[in-house]
């Protein structure tokens, strides 16, 4: 019986873990096999993609500031972990946040690298 106590204590304390942006360009750099790169996670934020779009219509080029959503005018919160420590700490919302983005700006997923390069960038940021 003990040894389940410890079993379920050691899974609650992983499960309850708060991931860190730096967590995230790890696991992206990762699944990229490459090294993210900062300058072009700035390029990549804030040039249209093909459509009418890029990821600063809604987050500004200066996404330690707050934006606004380009179709409905909601209120973004600063994207950038320095002016937002709620960013990037919950692997479910990051997940989500960027298959729903990438796909309104792209029309498809981001790869892993552009997910790297624009971590790395966001991570630049002060």
């Amino acid at each position: 019986m003990r040894h389940l106590l410890v079993i379920a204590a050691a899974i609650f304390t992983v499960s309850a873990h708060a991931e860190t942006p730096r967590d995230f360009l790890t696991r992206f750099e990762k699944e990229a096999g490459a090294a993210a790169s900062a300058e072009r996670g700035a390029r990549f934020f804030t040039t249209k993609q093909g459509g009418e779009w890029s990821c600063a219509s809604c987050h500004t080029d200066k996404p330690t500031q707050a934006g606004r959503h380009a179709k409905t005018d909601k209120a973004i919160t600063p994207l950038a972990p320095a002016a937002n420590a709620e960013r990037f700490t919950d692997a479910a919302k990051v997940d989500k946040w960027f298959r729903r983005n990438c796909n309104d700006t792209l029309n498809r997923v981001c790869s892993a690298q552009e997910k790297a390069d624009v971590m790395a960038w966001l991570l630049a940021l002060r």
